[in-house]
């Protein structure tokens, strides 16, 4: 069938109808992943590459010897909203954020875009992209070009260039003992989005994910200049167990997380009551849970929730912690610490990793 002949009305069509998974939470689980990425092939030793693959960091970055870094990324999903236009804008939001996660300014995007030609309409597809352009103006930068395929399923994100200064590179693996750590958008994306998937969501409430998705987290380059800030990540589909678990692990930590303090999306604890937790969820603390002190399934639910294009997690150092909060309110931004990081216990193995208090 040519594409012309595809008659559907653009104003019915509702993306997640086309694929088996949405956003983030089509992820990769972190166990088969590290199957996957075993290799028998020496890395190569190359001393400009700064920051590779070797502690699961947001983006690799590579010193190019004048003070200045390259910052290259890339992230594409399935669809997590109905809407083609903010598909597109989420997705293209979600892949910038890995630039801003090292501490980078995003300077160019290409596109990565799969269709499926027999069951959706080129002009649903002009939609999609659409979005992913006004997300990469929004962050100051072109689409600068891309690669298409003909797929069965809808597919959309990008490969980002950017550049920082090469004394001021954020990794995930870099934090202290001591640090306390913030989070800067609120959780239960997957819930909410499992809840519209599921056609439970009230209209209402239909635009609390998109718009926290759609929000840049562009304040990470003005947090590499900062001292104080000793870690940065993003918060994705591996949920927040997951990614604070790779700060542990890269920094030699554990840390304490207060779940009273955790932020959550409106109405989240509604739509989980009404069994919207997303199979990633399940799937995230079956690759990382034993990392994890005992929790109760809601605290589970809310630990292990995939994000897409969550906020930035932040490890800041206790005793200067003026700039940060400085920043952070010039952004409109009203933080509070979720937990801190400590020295591992060498007389606790059986300690686990992230101890979770109410």
């Amino acid at each position: 069938m040519n594409n012309s002949e595809v008659q559907i009305n653009i104003a019915d069509v509702k993306m997640t109808e086309y694929s088996h998974g949405s956003g983030c939470g089509c992820k990769i689980s972190p166990a088969v992943l590290d199957v996957m990425l075993q290799s028998d092939i020496p890395p190569m030793v190359d001393e400009s590459l700064l920051v590779g693959n070797s502690t699961r960091d947001d983006a690799a970055v590579y010193d190019l010897g004048n003070g200045t870094a390259i910052i290259s990324t890339t992230d594409f999903f399935m669809p997590i909203v109905d809407d083609p236009y903010t598909f597109g804008r989420i997705a293209a939001t979600n892949a910038i954020s890995d630039i801003y996660a090292m501490g980078g300014k995003p300077i160019m995007a290409i596109a990565i875009f799969g269709w499926p030609l027999d069951k959706l309409p080129a002009e649903v597809g002009q939609l999609v992209i659409e979005g992913g352009r006004q997300a990469c103006k929004d962050a100051g930068m072109s689409l600068a070009g891309g690669h298409s395929i003909d797929a069965p399923e809808p597919i959309f994100g990008l490969a980002v260039t950017g550049t920082v200064a090469s004394n001021q590179v954020k990794q995930n693996s870099t934090a202290k003992a001591g640090n306390k750590l913030y989070l800067t958008k609120p959780l239960g994306v997957g819930i909410l989005s499992t809840a519209q998937k599921k056609k439970l969501i009230k209209d209402e409430h239909a635009h609390l994910a998109p718009d926290s998705m759609c929000q840049l987290n562009s304040i990470g380059e003005k947090l590499a200049q900062l001292d104080c800030v000793t870690a940065l990540t993003d918060v994705t589909g591996f949920g927040l167990g997951g990614h604070l678990r790779e700060v542990c692990e890269g920094s030699g930590l554990h840390a304490v997380i207060n779940y009273s303090k955790l932020p959550l999306l409106p109405h989240v604890m509604e739509y989980l009551n009404q069994g919207c937790s997303p199979g990633g969820a399940q799937r995230n603390f079956d690759s990382y849970g034993e990392h994890i002190s005992a929790m109760t399934p809601t605290q589970q639910s809310i630990v292990c929730d995939p994000q897409t294009s969550g906020g930035l997690l932040i490890a800041v150092d206790e005793n200067d912690e003026l700039s940060f909060h400085a920043v952070i309110e010039a952004a409109g931004l009203s933080l509070e610490a979720i937990g801190y990081l400590t020295e591992k216990n060498p007389d606790a193995e059986s300690q686990a990793m992230i101890q979770i208090h109410e």
